[in-house]
This record gives structure tokens, C-alpha cells and sequence, in this order.
């Protein structure tokens, strides 16, 4: 984005002299080339004039956006999220007390979760989950070399006759 400030005291030089809005984005033109104000800003700046505003310098802002991505906002949400997976993002964000798109931000990027059968569900397993899903797989390995009539026992394919 351009910087304009510069072109900002020539807006209201021409505007001191009685040149129209017009007048002077096609003098700014001629001045800067590609790098001019626009025709927008121009009128802009002319109407601001025009309203008795003599400053050449940006209105005050409110500062920057909170945000309310915050370490501890992304941990409660993760505690939510934990104790009920089949809580919306409407819920969550109430109970938490920030916008829909933040809590969705916060459950998709930070959490790296996704909504899978009306829970959130984990896109990654965690290192708990790996360790027992390892345990029960050392679990059944051992039962299968212990017992023989073990792996006669498991049942594959439908399971609607159950």
C-alpha cells in the first residue's frame, strides 16, 4: 500500500486556492505520475475540507484489533472441548465468551481439530493416543503368541447379525 502523506499538503493547497476535487487529482497526477492519490482519496480529502477538518494527518484509530487468540482463550477452549467433544461452536463460543470466527479459528488452526460426526475430533492422534493404541497392539501380539487358539477366536467382516 502506498504511502500518501506526502500529496496530503498539496490536497489542501489546491483546496486553499479554490481548485475543485477534480482539478487537483488530475495536478497530482501530472506530479506523482502512477504514484498520485486516488480520485477517491481525493474527494475524500476535499470533503474533509470542505467539513472544516484543517488536519492533513489520519484520524485516530482505536489501536490495534484485540484479538482473543490468546494462549489461555486457546487452552479453554481446549478444556471445553475436552470434557464435551459434541458441543458446537456456538456453545463453546459462549461459554467462553468470544466471536463464532474466532472460536472457529482456534478450534481449526490452533487446536488443529475438525468437526467429524458432530464432535470435534483431534486431525492428528495425541501422543496419549499413540501410546495406547502401541499398548493395545503389544497387548494383542502377546495374547497371539500365547494362546493358539486366540486369532481363531476374532471375528472379521459385517457385524449387523450381532
Amino acid at each position: 500500500m502506498a504511502d500518501y502523506r506526502e500529496q496530503r499538503p498539496c490536497n489542501k493547497f489546491c483546496f486553499k486556492l479554490g481548485k475543485t476535487a477534480a482539478e487537483c487529482y488530475e495536478m497530482l497526477k501530472t506530479a506523482f505520475g502512477e504514484q498520485a492519490m486516488g480520485r477517491f482519496q481525493t474527494f475524500q480529502w476535499f470533503s474533509r475540507f470542505k467539513a472544516g477538518s484543517i488536519s492533513i494527518d489520519d484520524d485516530e484509530g482505536s489501536g490495534r484489533p484485540v484479538s482473543s487468540s490468546t494462549p489461555e482463550m486457546i487452552e479453554r477452549v481446549r478444556q471445553i472441548i475436552r470434557e464435551d467433544r459434541r458441543r458446537t461452536i456456538d456453545e463453546v463460543s459462549m461459554l467462553v465468551g468470544i466471536s463464532h470466527g474466532t472460536c472457529h479459528k482456534i478450534l481449526t488452526e490452533d487446536l488443529k481439530m475438525r468437526h467429524v460426526a458432530s464432535k470435534f475430533v483431534p486431525r492428528l492422534l495425541s501422543v496419549d493416543q499413540k501410546q495406547q493404541r502401541l499398548d493395545v497392539c503389544l497387548e494383542l501380539k502377546e495374547n497371539a503368541a500365547n494362546d493358539t487358539t486366540f486369532l481363531s477366536n476374532v471375528i472379521t467382516g459385517d457385524e449387523t447379525w450381532v
